[in-house]
């Protein structure tokens, strides 16, 4: 079966791309595309004409993600999106409909079948590519026309139920986010006992502590660290919004290395490591190990009457990353740079060290209940989505009788 597959636009098309200009055709990359296939209405880029002339979509073409992360994902392009053309990492498959519905490729391409003769060494490649021809060269089962309606509407109304269940999971790991956040915002400004009498504090990004707590700023907690490595040999670390410090070398990292990381700075466990160019974004925390960090970050040693794990609770609160932004120094919010002066401004709650401790257990405890829950939630999405595509690789190459089916998940 032959269809036709478009690969990436020409040199160029991608730069003259500009922003929302209603008479012309819209610039469909893949970041435009929501999840469930609908396009998103904002960051609107638009492609003159005669560029986008090759490159124009017609109802129901398949659109085929072809690198990156997102490899492999499908859409079905709809005239509701208006006037579009799409951009590079994007392949384009326009079927011979007398022949192949697209609504069917659609469903076929959701199959364990359909992936496993492109090869998951390619999906998973450190650089994931696909190339048009790849997709192009796959054999695929085409049962009559009849036929490949019937399977369509089974698999639309067996995959919507998954996708509903799936969605509810989703929803279940965002509330456990939520719950872990509000948790441990909770115990790092208000403490763990919920009669205790509060004052306002005087800083406005924590409001009311409880009476015996102190604030005090980061130059009277702190001090920098600036020791450098003299071989470049140590662990090298990773500073993280998401996971906050961790050895490179546990992490899927593919930005560019230096040549030689002598001269890096020495971070020891317990230290406070800032990611200075990502402080707005909460890249920042305590280290629990040894090791190296770039020289471009900042080192801080906490001084005695603050626990290094109540600190760590504490920097990896988002209302806190908005609270060292105030401190950060740049032009655009997307280049802001917290340095040791602006840090060592910033208030930070301080509960006698006793109680700080027990903030921490606490919060240890309390995490690992939600994180055994998101865990197994998971898990069951993940079961969800191979099931998901065992029923439409099932259903497309025949092995199963849709109509016995047709009222089971």
């Amino acid at each position: 079966m032959k269809f036709l597959a478009s690969g990436p636009m020409k040199y160029g098309a991608n730069e003259a791309a500009m922003e929302c200009d209603k008479n012309q055709p819209r610039f469909i990359r893949i970041t435009d595309i929501n999840e469930d296939g609908s396009l998103r209405s904002d960051s609107f880029k638009s492609l003159p004409r005669a560029l986008a002339e090759d490159y124009m979509l017609k109802q129901d073409d398949i659109l085929f993600a072809r690198s990156g992360a997102t490899v492999g994902k499908t859409f079905i392009y709809k005239q509701s999106w208006g006037p579009a053309c799409f951009a590079g990492y994007l392949i384009r498959f326009r079927c011979e409909q007398t022949k192949l519905t697209p609504k069917f490729l659609f469903h076929l391409t959701q199959g364990n079948d359909y992936w496993s003769q492109i090869g998951e060494t390619t999906i998973q490649a450190t650089i994931q590519n696909v190339s048009a021809e790849r997709f192009g060269d796959v054999i695929l089962p085409v049962p009559p026309i009849p036929k490949q309606q019937s399977i369509i509407d089974f698999l639309d109304k067996q995959t919507a139920r998954l996708d509903a269940l799936m969605a509810a999971k989703e929803r279940v790991l965002w509330l456990l986010s939520e719950k872990r956040r509000a948790l441990i915002t909770r115990a790092v400004t208000r403490g763990l006992d919920p009669k205790v009498p509060l004052r306002d504090s005087g800083v406005p990004w924590l409001g009311k502590i409880p009476v015996h707590w102190r604030t005090e700023r980061a130059k009277w907690l702190f001090s920098e660290r600036d020791e450098r490595s003299d071989t470049g040999e140590e662990e090298l670390l990773s500073v993280s919004h998401l996971t906050g410090i961790t050895p490179r070398s546990e992490k899927d990292v593919n930005m560019f290395e230096a040549e030689t990381t002598e001269g890096y700075k020495l971070c020891f466990a317990g230290d406070l490591v800032i990611n200075t160019l990502w402080a707005w974004m909460g890249a920042m925390g305590i280290s629990k190990v040894e090791g190296i960090v770039s020289p471009a970050y900042n080192v801080y040693q906490p001084r005695p009457r603050i626990d290094p794990s109540f600190v760590d609770a504490l920097a990896r609160i988002p209302i806190f990353a908005q609270e060292v932004t105030r401190y950060s120094k740049g032009v655009w919010s997307s280049r802001l740079r917290l340095y040791p002066e602006g840090f060592f401004e910033v208030f930070f709650p301080v509960p006698p060290i006793n109680e700080q401790r027990a903030i921490v257990e606490y919060i240890s405890k309390e995490t690992a209940k939600l994180d055994a829950l998101r865990v197994a939630t998971e898990l069951s999405i993940a079961l969800i989505k191979e099931r998901r595509s065992a029923l439409i690789s099932a259903a497309v190459t025949g092995q199963i009788d849709i109509n016995a089916n047709a009222t089971r998940v």
